[in-house]
């Protein structure tokens, strides 16, 4: 009984201990950014532009990739098969198609279906159909296949089946496309990248300014038996701190920018078949983005600093 009284109280004198520590941790950092007002306010501007930048990044790379997406569903292969052909033969023919890999949909439509889905868009259509004595249509089927970048096989290996007479897709379009978005995605993500090493240089010398500042402070702290987590905590706080103001006005600009960004282009980017992503809860997301990025990046580069500059 006494062995777990005693097992208890250490307990409790280490979570004491522990929580003193997190204060004092917390108000060094605070009383760290107010002494340092004029470098930590040159930190949360460098932080904060450099932020909204970020957030304009991943808006676009996001928005991009919407517009790969829409444009991958509605990107197709019509596929019409020999005229010649029986219905069974193209059938077979269909069937081939559809269980190729990369594959995800295929729609069959006989010159049947075509004849009466012409003749009723267009009275002129109707009668010159009609007028003749055999069906001069083909059958055909449309392919939906899984990744944009993978049509172009795709296509080539429907041409090698039998029956098929015309493969149509779009060559030159699809691979325009493709580089362009591919193009833009890797541009986006290296300026992401680039912007996040810069916010981490500008808060780790914001840092390392704090800790030469302070470096009699901390001998004395050392000399006196301060561990190695008491003398780091507050500037590791410091960087959380620096992150997290510095990411309040991009959280603001990414709400009521991109909101308002929408309702100018009402919804769309330069064309209507390229649909901007809808505000809610996307801001939302990308908003937690930017204050979780701001509090980390603001914590690895105080850490780094601590590490790197301060040899305890």
């Amino acid at each position: 009984m006494v062995c777990l009284l005693e097992i208890i109280r250490k307990e409790v004198i280490s979570q004491v201990k522990a929580c003193r520590i997190l204060g004092r941790s917390i108000r060094d950092a605070v009383k760290s950014i107010t002494r340092n007002f004029s470098l930590s306010m040159a930190s949360i501007l460098c932080d904060m532009i450099t932020l909204i930048i970020v957030s304009v990044a991943i808006i676009i790379a996001c928005n991009v990739n919407n517009a790969t997406k829409s444009i991958e569903s509605e990107m197709n292969i019509v596929v019409y098969f020999n005229k010649n052909s029986t219905e069974e033969d193209s059938n077979n023919a269909f069937l081939e198609i559809k269980n190729l890999e990369g594959v995800t949909k295929a729609i069959y439509k006989s010159k049947d279906e075509w004849k009466t889905e012409m003749s009723d868009y267009s009275d002129t259509f109707d009668t010159m159909l009609n007028y003749l004595s055999d069906n001069p249509l083909m059958n055909s089927c449309i392919v939906y296949v899984e990744d944009i970048r993978e049509i172009n096989n795709i296509a080539d290996k429907i041409k090698e089946i039998t029956n098929v007479e015309v493969v149509k897709y779009g060559e030159s379009m699809v691979e325009e496309i493709v580089s362009a978005f591919d193009l833009i995605q890797k541009i986006t993500i290296g300026i992401v990248i680039a912007l996040i090493l810069v916010t981490v240089f500008l808060i780790s010398n914001t840092i390392k300014l704090t800790i030469y500042s302070r470096k009699n402070e901390i001998e004395i702290m050392r000399l006196v038996g301060a561990s190695n987590t008491a003398i780091k905590l507050p500037f590791l706080f410091e960087g959380l701190f620096l992150g997290i103001i510095g990411s309040i006005i991009p959280v603001c600009i990414t709400i009521y920018g991109y909101v308002i960004l929408y309702n100018i282009m009402h919804g769309y980017m330069f064309t209507e078949t390229l649909n901007l992503i809808k505000p809610y809860n996307f801001v939302f997301y990308v908003s937690g983005i930017i204050v979780l990025l701001g509090a980390i990046v603001g914590m690895f580069g105080s850490t780094n600093s601590v590490r790197k500059y301060l040899k305890v």
